[in-house]
């Protein structure tokens, strides 16, 4: 079966960091984009960060340009969303998706079941 697997998620201050996890479970990586989506409440899915099976090639919505950095180490099967300066809008859910094909949702084949940030002093 396959399963992507989220983690790192938690409370943190305003101004602080947190680093995503998304693990693969059942298939390899390697061949796939992932992206990472976010949900707060009441608010629509965002794309929040995407990579290219090769670490090589990476985009990030405007909300968190400069803040955040997505990565990638196929060896160990994850990637990572590394969160810095984060606010209080960035409050939400977030998830991990991958394609084959690519990030846009229409290719995105699994998702994960997401874990929660939560900013707040």
């Amino acid at each position: 079966q396959l399963q992507l697997v989220e983690s790192g998620g938690g409370l943190v201050q305003p101004g602080g960091s947190l680093r995503l996890s998304c693990a693969a479970s059942g298939f390899t990586l390697d061949y796939y984009a992932i992206a990472w989506f976010r949900q707060a409440p009441g608010k629509e899915r965002e794309g929040v960060s995407c990579i290219n099976n090769s670490g090589g090639r990476t985009n990030y919505a405007d909300s968190v340009k400069g803040r955040f950095t997505i990565s990638r180490d196929n060896a160990k099967n994850t990637v990572y969303l590394q969160m810095n300066s984060l606010k209080p809008e960035d409050t939400a859910v977030y998830y991990c998706a991958g394609g084959l094909v690519g990030c846009a949702s229409q290719y995105l084949e699994v998702w994960g079941q997401g874990t929660l940030v939560t900013v707040s002093s």
